[in-house]
């Protein structure tokens, strides 16, 4: 399959390298000017675990191939788009009048509804999927990061058309297990306000990095999200169709809490993802929370510590989201 990663985030990074070893025709796709900046290689420095538990660490640098020009009549098959939820109305205004007759996924957190958030993208042509990695590029230049052994999917209501079953298929050769979600909409929010609320603690720190083995913070993290969930049933979420989603929020705390902080701060492919996030300026995070607060006040729904953490990701010189 020729596939063209949409830009050289970490997650097309990571992503881009598993499916060119499984033997697909990678590209990326990157900003005019930037295939310069970035050089003709990656340094990757990630934990693999696809073949074992606790990781193969891989060390390399990876040779990559950029376009800075992308036409209607390109041959791809597929187009990865994994961007920041808020850049995505801008890369799918770039993409459909080029989209051609690939198949694009999209690959990451949206809170809107997921056929508003694709624009002018043919929705035939969609597949819906949500990464299962991270990490970050150091100063360095370094992508430090883990790769877990699946990847989810997930449709909305119905099933699976041939061109998801193929980009399925994709992951599956790069030797990764596929999860599916049939209400992928709701997966998808819960996984936002799941984020929101760890987020919101990780920025009153300065980084996810930080939130990594603090028990307390972490506590706080689980409590945020567990009052984000009124706003879910408030969009007219059944929470009853996603029993596992909300289940780390709704545990006992004294419980959940220091288990994560034994998981962040000690095993190696979730620890060292939180370590890679250390970027006290990265705006995906802010976003997040302030999309989750902006709409927590338009339903009226009580969400005191996204309230209080709201200074620390507040745009300048507002106090508002």
């Amino acid at each position: 399959m020729k596939i063209l990663m949409f830009g050289r985030g970490v997650i097309a990074t990571v992503y881009g390298w598993a499916l060119q070893q499984a033997g697909h025709d990678v590209e990326f796709y990157v900003r005019p000017g930037r295939a310069a900046t970035y050089g003709d290689a990656v340094d990757l420095d990630l934990i693999d675990t696809r073949r074992r538990v606790w990781g193969q660490r891989v060390v390399e640098k990876w040779p990559v191939r950029y376009r800075e020009a992308l036409e209607p009549d390109h041959d791809f098959d597929l187009i990865v788009l994994s961007v920041p939820h808020h850049r995505l109305a801008e890369a799918t205004a770039f993409l459909s009048p080029r989209v051609g007759q690939a198949t694009v996924l999209v690959f990451g957190n949206i809170w809107t509804e997921p056929l508003a958030a694709i624009g002018a993208l043919p929705v035939d042509q969609i597949a819906w999927g949500f990464p299962q990695a991270g990490g970050g590029f150091g100063a360095d230049g370094v992508l430090r990061g883990a790769l877990l052994p699946s990847v989810v999917f997930g449709t909305l209501g119905q099933p699976p058309t041939d061109r998801e079953r193929a980009v399925r298929q994709a992951f599956r050769e790069a030797g990764l297990r596929l999860k599916e979600q049939p209400d992928f909409r709701g997966w998808l929010w819960i996984h936002f306000v799941s984020d929101a609320g760890l987020f919101s603690q990780a920025l009153r720190l300065g980084s996810l990095s930080k939130l990594a083995g603090a028990t307390g913070d972490l506590r706080e993290g689980l409590l945020a999200g567990r009052e984000l969930l009124p706003l879910l049933k408030a969009r007219g979420l059944d929470l009853r169709r996603h029993r596992g989603g909300p289940l780390l929020f709704r545990a006992p705390t004294w419980l959940t809490a220091p288990a994560l902080a034994l998981l962040t701060a000690h095993v190696a492919p979730v620890s060292v993802n939180f370590a890679a996030h250390s970027d006290p300026d990265a705006e995906e995070p802010r976003e997040v929370c302030r999309d989750a607060l902006a709409e927590a006040r338009r339903l009226g729904i009580s969400v005191p510590r996204l309230e209080a953490a709201e200074p620390h990701f507040a745009r300048e010189g507002t106090g508002r989201v």
